[in-house]
Formats: C-alpha cells, structure tokens, sequence
C-alpha cells in the first residue's frame, strides 16, 4: 500500500469521512464489551448457556483484557513500521474471525480462548485508529477529532446493551459475539476504500522479550486475585504463588524495560506531568467503573428482576450522556482547564460509585437511571481531554505508541477492576451465605457459595424447598455490592487526588505587549 503524504498544518482532504470510518471501526469492539455485560448472566447459565461459573465469567472477560492490553504496544509498534492501515484492516479481520469462534463455543474454557483471540484483533485496531487520527488531522482539530471519536465510542455503549438484551431473547446466547461479523466486513470495505496508508518514517524496535513478560506477569496476578474470590480467603498457597511469582515477573519486566533502548512502555514519558496524571486519572477511572459494572449486571437482571432486553435499556442513561457530552468536554477543557474539569468529574464519579453502596431491592428506577445518567456525563468529560493530553505529550510520528500507552494502561486498569472487585464481591457473597446453605451437600455448598448466580441455580434445582435461599441470597448479594461500591469509590477518590495534585491547570494565554498610538496633538 502507498503512503499517502498528509500536510501536517491542514491536514487530509478527505480527514473527517475518514473519522466516520474509524468510529465506525471501532464498533464492533466497543460492543463486544457491552453486548457480553448483558449476556453473562445467560452463559452462566446451564440450561441455555455454559453454565460458566463468577470466576469463568471473571476470566471470560479479562481473557480478553489482558492480551489487548499486553499487545498493543507491540502492534502500535508494528503499524507504525510496517503502516497503520495494514494493521487496522488485519487486526479487523482477526477480530472478526474470533468473534465467530466465540459465538460457537461449547464451553467456558473455549470461549476463554476465544475471547483472548478477539484480544489480539482488538490490540491490532485500537491504536492504529488514534494514530490514523493524529496523522490526518492538524493540531488545531485534534482534539475535536478525538472528541468525537469517544462519542462514537458512547454510541457503541449507548447501543450494545439494548442490542445484547435483543439478542439474547430472540436467539441464542452466541449471537451476541455473532454480530460483530457483518460489522466487521463492511468496515473492511470502508477501510480499504478510505483510509490513507501512513507509517513513522523512524520506528521503534520490537520487544518481544517485554511482551512476554508483562503477559506473564499480568496474567498471573490476575489469576491469584481471581482465584483468591474463587476460594473466598488470600491467604492460600494456590492464591499467594501465583500473584507472587506475577509480581516479581512484572518486577523483571520493569528492569529490562529500563535497561533498553526500544522499550515497550516507555517509562521516561512519566517524567512529563501531563502525560503520567492523565494516565493515572485514566487507569483510576477505569479500575473502578469496570469493577462496578461487573456487579450491576447482576443486580438489575437478579435482584431487581430486570429482563437482559431491560436490563439493557436501563444502561442507555449512562451511554446516552456519554454520547452527548463527550463532543462537548474539548470546550469545557479549554474553557476551565484541565486540572478542574478533570477534578470535578472525578469527584462526580466517586459519588456515583459510592450511591452504589445504598442501592437496594426497592430503590426507585427513576434514582437508578439518575445515577447512572449523572456517571456518564462526568465520564465523558474525562476520556476525551485525557486522551487529547496523552496524545499530545508525544511526538506526532510516535502517535501509535502513545495511543497504546493509553489504552494498555486503561484495559490492565479495567482487567485489575473485574479481577479485584470481582473477588471482593465474591468474597463477601461467600461469608454471608454459607450459614443460610447449612444442610446442603459439601460440593453443593462450595458451588452455591460463589456467586447470586449459582445460589438461584441450586434455588431452581431444588424447587420448593430452594425458595428460603432467595432472600438471604439477594441480602448477600446486596451486601458484597456495597462493600465493592465503596472500594470502587475510595479507587476513584484517589484518581481526585492524582488530578488535583498533578494534572496541569488552564494554560495561561500569550500575553502581548500594546502597542499605544501616539496622541494627536
């Protein structure tokens, strides 16, 4: 493919259709996120689903997380050496292929596998997208580029849990990575017919050691977390030695990162104050909201008895605001700052997940979709000035590694969030249950005691006599919620401080000397 030579003061003719291309991209992985929040309640299931367990579920969805974050260095490497346009139509048909074989899985270890594909398409098309946009857009509409490129990203969240909740009551549950398919194709033929090729005229070197490194080491971390909820107690030898042996692997990785000269994560780019609290900020946000949708799926589709389809529609709220702010938070950005745009909305997050905590069975839905409509906007005035700072910390060649230090901190943050508020919940559910399940066979209980989902599969199993588990069931639940929300928001609390202490303020305007005219005598 020719490159195609951009004029970086003016930009590409052709520069906000190609925009739409991209976003447009970006769909389908967007909903694959979404969509499989709405879902796993079925494929929890053992009737209609996998009957995956909290932990599968867990691993399910940080399968994913974890190889899209460990790769997207590597393929922002790769397509700014070998061309971003390559890479984002590869990584498309990657993405598309996986979802077929995730829509077609027999159990929950295939899909775990099958998601963790769908990881490596994903790491191929995210960064090549912000780098596209950083190559045909001048400075001066950047940061409306990407502004519009994260309400796109809202409209995809706006869209997937109704489209989830639509699929899984007309088809099976497999549909719902099965849509992603025709997606796919016609963003390739876009793609292919749009977009201009670009690459940096003096890339990075590969790091294949540091991939395999922070791979390992993520991996295994979240595995002991997940496993410590599994078990409901840390202090296990199969809990301790992996989240160990993952740490110290991670220690080794920030050695070698140090000692060459064409790192992966670049550490010297935290020497830069608006980078590394953007990047915090971010990582902050996303290790909360993450840990905290995991549970609201189940209290609306369990506790408050929601349908998937309604359940779906409840979370338009919170993607509808995204939707409508996000264009809009360039110009608050540069009207109030960064530094106080960006600390209020935290604040505005933190309050929203610590509401979490006082949500009960009869919570009015009104407050509900309150909530959840007062979070997104307070997100969307978050991702798109973060994002804009990151980006413009670096150098316009090296816009695909910066585009992938964002997102490997913002998905790692996201797999730490499912993997830690998920064992909390978990382990919290475990310890208030397991007296109501006295009575009931040893394996039983172990199996009952993981999660609301499979307390009310025994509940079904044993018919009459399974209803006096539903109410303390539901108190359980309700319970670990509380404590995880809180956790959630002391995470977020701590994003408020970042932000407050570090993010830079309202750049101050370029003061110009007058010049007087001489009077006129």
């Amino acid at each position: 493919m020719k490159d195609t030579v951009v004029d970086p003061a003016t930009g590409h003719p052709r520069r906000w259709g190609i925009l739409g291309v991209l976003v447009f991209s970006l769909l389908a992985v967007v909903l694959d996120n979404t969509i499989l929040n709405v879902a796993m309640k079925t494929i929890a299931d053992k009737t209609v689903g996998l009957g995956a367990t909290q932990s599968e579920l867990e691993w399910a969805i940080n399968s994913y997380t974890l190889v899209f974050a460990g790769l997207l260095f590597t393929f922002g490497v790769i397509g700014d050496r070998t061309g971003r346009k390559r890479m984002l139509f590869i990584g498309m048909a990657l993405f598309g292929l996986a979802s077929l074989a995730s829509a077609y899985s027999q159990d929950p270890m295939q899909l775990i596998l099958a998601r963790a594909a769908m990881g490596i398409g994903a790491a191929a098309i995210m960064p090549a997208t912000l780098a596209i946009i950083s190559n045909v857009f001048p400075p001066g509409e950047r940061g409306k580029a990407i502004g519009i490129w994260a309400g796109g990203v809202g409209l995809a969240v706006a869209i997937g849990p109704i489209t989830g909740g639509l699929l899984i009551q007309h088809f099976w549950w497999g549909s719902v990575f099965l849509i992603n398919v025709p997606i796919v194709i016609i963003a390739m033929f876009l793609i292919a017919g749009l977009v201009p090729e670009s690459r940096d005229p003096k890339p990075s070197k590969l790091d294949p050691v540091g991939v395999v490194l922070s791979i390992i080491g993520l991996v295994a971390v979240v595995y002991g977390i997940i496993r410590g909820g599994y078990l409901g107690t840390i202090a296990s030898a199969e809990v301790l030695v992996p989240t160990l042996i993952g740490l110290a692997v991670l220690g080794v990785f920030v050695w070698w990162e140090r000692r060459i000269d064409h790192p992966i994560f670049d550490v010297r780019n935290f020497g830069n104050v608006r980078f590394s609290s953007a990047i915090g900020m971010m990582g902050m946000v996303f290790f909360a909201m993450m840990g905290g949708m995991f549970f609201l799926t189940f209290y609306l589709q369990i506790v408050l008895g929601f349908s998937p389809v309604q359940a779906g529609a409840l979370m338009i709220p919170f993607a509808a605001a995204q939707l409508i702010f996000a264009p809009l938070s360039q110009r608050v950005n540069e009207r109030f700052g960064a530094k106080l745009s960006a600390t209020v909305s935290m604040i505005v997050v933190t309050g929203a997940l610590a509401s979490y905590a006082f949500m009960e069975q009869d919570t009015p839905i009104v407050l509900i979709e309150l909530v959840f409509f007062v979070q997104g906007a307070a997100m969307a005035n978050i991702m798109p000035p973060a994002t804009t700072a990151i980006m413009e910390s670096l150098p316009r060649e090296k816009a695909g590694v910066g585009s992938a230090m964002s997102n490997t901190v913002r998905q790692v943050a996201g797999a730490l969030g499912v993997a830690v508020l998920g064992s909390v919940l978990s382990s919290n559910y475990r310890s208030e249950i397991t007296p109501s399940l006295a009575g009931l066979p040893s394996n039983v209980q172990h199996t009952a005691g993981e999660s609301l989902v499979q307390t009310m599969g025994v509940v079904q199993a044993l018919g009459d006599k399974g209803h006096a588990l539903i109410k303390p069931a539901f108190t359980a639940f309700l319970d670990g919620m509380h404590v995880t929300a809180l956790v959630s928001a002391v995470i977020a609390l701590l994003g408020v401080a970042v932000v407050a202490k570090w993010m830079p303020g309202k750049a101050r305007p370029v003061q110009q000397a007058e010049q007087k005219e001489p009077a006129v005598v």
